[in-house]
């Protein structure tokens, strides 16, 4: 049985090490650590179950559990839930995701901008999986205002934007998204360097 002490020793790059060792009762701790004030530990078990998703299907029973952080007063809670459930899409084949996408995707305008940018970013996960969800993602993201964020924020939401974007237009083309990237690659939010990295999507 996995033990607090034992992973607050681990090194945050030795984590996956224990990931083929956790037993269902490893997993029920860790993701109760979920809700731990103890930021290291709630971190730990975030990464070591964020792994173990990627792996194996065992962490996705718990998604009733994780979609309910996405009503929580905590912003770091919103966000454990949206990174994990964008995790576990791979296992979805009861089309949970289907049926929370618009609340998912609403967490684009949350009030904390790392939680928007983790909501963003995590859509990359769930490209390959929903293709029955792409349109409402494309709709979703074309309809935010990068200019309504603060100017310090502006460009890295628009970098997250296009790489959720770039990745859809290569499973189902959109003559949206290549008119999106054409404004995104003439306006003025993108520096050199920027442009660099999106031509490279």
């Amino acid at each position: 049985m996995i033990t607090a002490e034992t992973l607050l020793a681990r090194e945050k790059e030795n984590l996956a090490e224990l990931t083929p060792t956790l037993t269902p009762g490893d997993l029920a701790q860790l993701v109760e650590w979920l809700n731990e004030k103890d930021d290291n530990l709630r971190y730990k078990s975030f990464l070591l179950l964020q792994d173990r998703s990627q792996k194996f299907d065992d962490v996705y029973p718990y998604w009733d559990t994780l979609a309910a952080k996405l009503g929580s007063d905590n912003s770091y809670q919103r966000s454990l839930g949206l990174m994990l459930l964008a995790d576990n899409v791979r296992w979805d084949r009861a089309g949970k995701f289907e049926v929370l996408v618009d609340t998912y995707l609403s967490f684009c305008d949350d009030e904390k901008p790392v939680t928007v940018r983790q909501c963003i970013q995590s859509l990359v996960k769930v490209v390959p999986h929903k293709p029955a969800c792409l349109n409402a993602i494309v709709d979703r993201l074309l309809s935010i205002d990068v200019m309504q964020r603060k100017e310090t924020q502006r460009k890295l939401v628009l970098l997250d934007i296009l790489s959720v974007l770039t990745a859809i237009q290569k499973v189902q083309p959109d003559e949206r998204i290549s008119r999106y990237v054409h404004m995104a690659l003439t306006g003025g939010i993108l520096d050199a360097k920027a442009k660099r990295q999106v031509e490279a999507m």
